[in-house]
């Protein structure tokens, strides 16, 4: 299993730069960095709600399911 962040999509979809980002969430750029990476095991709901009103997007738009191998999926509801 793997959560894909699309951070770095959003940003270029809105021409935005990482800076100008924190600057306005109110965090570090570091943060955002590690965001676009992948390499943070949690986000604040906090932190993603700013996020997603600078970007005017919803949290699926930077956060994406993408199973991995052996992954069983479940069915879908009849």
């Amino acid at each position: 299993m793997a959560i894909v962040v699309n951070l770095d999509v959003m940003l270029a979809r809105r021409k935005m730069r990482s800076r100008e980002l924190a600057e306005r969430v109110g965090i570090t750029e570091q943060n955002i960095s590690l965001l676009k990476s992948g390499k943070v095991r949690g986000v604040r709901f906090d932190t993603l709600a700013a996020i997603c009103e600078v970007l005017q997007c919803q949290p699926g738009d930077l956060l994406e399911y993408v199973p991995g191998p052996g992954d069983d999926a479940p069915d879908p509801p009849d």
